[in-house]
């Protein structure tokens, strides 16, 4: 059995297929050297037994594996270019690294924000509506990734050796006053939304506000519109007024899809006990998130995976394991390099704590969608998880909560 943690992990029906590769390069669309998919960084594996590592094969092999939030794109190598490069409209996948990532469905929140074709605020809905489009566009050209648009899919992507891509959205800005955009957008394969995302909109706040109102009129008039629809919410950007209100107001559970405990470090980014006990006592779900210096701890005050599970033992403790998802808010390059070149349209200031930590180059152990899931299994299996309470945290948590959002 040596030999098996040199393997990857369950292999996806790959093709090698490369985005956008049923047009020209140079002739259809601008050429952009790309961020590696694998092995970009030394990237540490959580180390394991071999008994350890075929029980965790085991259990993606026999259970649902969910990221609740993740951005699957490859970035430009040269992030000095990177609002050039998005003014393109162009995203690329990271199909090969999808294919070794273990994951059966992904929440992809495409670029949203800093779908920057039109205008350098973003959120715009012509901008929004044409990521979508193109983002479909070339996932339509191949086989291993699935558009989603209910637990059906997710189940059958499972079993057909695919990847279930979720289509989800930070915030609502783009639908402005329009309360049947969330229509528009739900036809068009939207199933998950945030209600905020940083700046206040006609929703309501978000967490960089200096004051949150709250939940707007609009917004509860959206609220509801979403779960009429069967679009999930998610408020894991919203202020925490606005996300008490969001909670109370909707008739479904909810998500916050990526973030952690305010209680471990002082930052808007994360969300207080309050929130975290309201969303499970309604049956929603919290993703813990894993970007760059977002889930640190006073103990764990350099990013790593050690710190990302320290926010998720503490969500356990608070509200139970039934409770409690991973969203890792990850990407295929150098998301360190892109937040310091995005930093004022992704409200990098109003993310980050208020104690002192350690910058580093890149989150040890959980850098990129192919790792993440591999090692997050890895470390509750080395930790003492059973595989029942393991199974709920990587999928089937999410899926309860589908269940009863989604229209089917």
């Amino acid at each position: 059995m040596t030999d098996l943690k040199d393997a990857p992990m369950q292999q996806k029906k790959y093709s090698g297929y490369k985005s956008f590769s049923y047009l020209e390069p140079g002739t259809d669309y601008k050429v952009w050297p790309l961020s590696a998919e694998l092995n970009r960084v030394p990237s540490r594996r959580v180390e394991v037994s071999d008994e350890q590592e075929a029980r965790v094969r085991r259990i993606f092999r026999d259970h649902l594996i969910i990221s609740l939030h993740d951005h699957c794109f490859v970035a430009p190598e040269d992030l000095s270019q990177f609002l050039e490069f998005r003014r393109w409209g162009r995203d690329f996948t990271g199909y090969e690294g999808l294919s070794v990532s273990g994951l059966d469905a992904v929440f992809d929140n495409l670029m949203n924000g800093t779908a920057m074709i039109t205008s350098r605020g973003g959120w715009k809905w012509d901008d929004v509506i044409y990521d979508i489009g193109m983002r479909l566009s070339d996932i339509a050209h191949q086989e291993m990734v699935v558009h989603c648009k209910t637990t059906e899919d997710i189940v059958n992507a499972k079993r057909n050796g695919q990847i279930a891509f979720i289509v989800s959205l930070e915030g609502a800005a783009m639908i402005e006053n329009e309360l049947d955009r969330l229509d528009i957008l739900y036809g068009l394969g939207v199933r998950c939304m945030g209600i905020a995302y940083s700046e206040g909109n006609a929703l309501g706040g978000g967490l960089k506000e200096p004051r949150d109102g709250g939940l707007t009129t609009f917004g509860r008039q959206a609220v509801k519109r979403m779960n009429k629809l069967g679009i999930a919410i998610d408020v894991s950007h919203s202020g925490d007024q606005t996300s008490l209100d969001t909670i109370e107001v909707s008739d479904k559970p909810i998500f916050i899809t990526h973030a952690g405990a305010r209680a471990l470090w002082n930052s808007n980014r994360l969300k207080p006990d309050e929130v975290i006990k309201a969303c499970a006592a309604k049956g929603g779900v919290i993703g813990i998130e894993a970007a760059p210096h977002t889930t640190l701890t006073e103990r764990h005050s350099r990013h790593s995976i050690e710190s990302f599970m320290e926010h998720f033992e503490y969500c356990v403790n608070l509200v139970g394991i039934d409770h409690v998802a991973f969203g890792p808010d990850v990407l295929f390059g150098d998301h360190v390099g892109l937040h310091d070149a995005l930093t004022e349209a992704l409200s990098i200031g109003a993310s980050r704590g208020h104690l002192s930590y350690e910058k580093v180059p890149y989150v040890d152990g959980i850098e990129n969608p192919a790792e993440a899931f591999p090692n997050i299994v890895r470390w509750l299996v080395k930790h003492g998880y059973s595989d029942e309470d393991i199974a709920k945290a990587v999928g089937g948590n999410v899926m309860r909560v589908l269940k009863e959002v989604w229209y089917r």
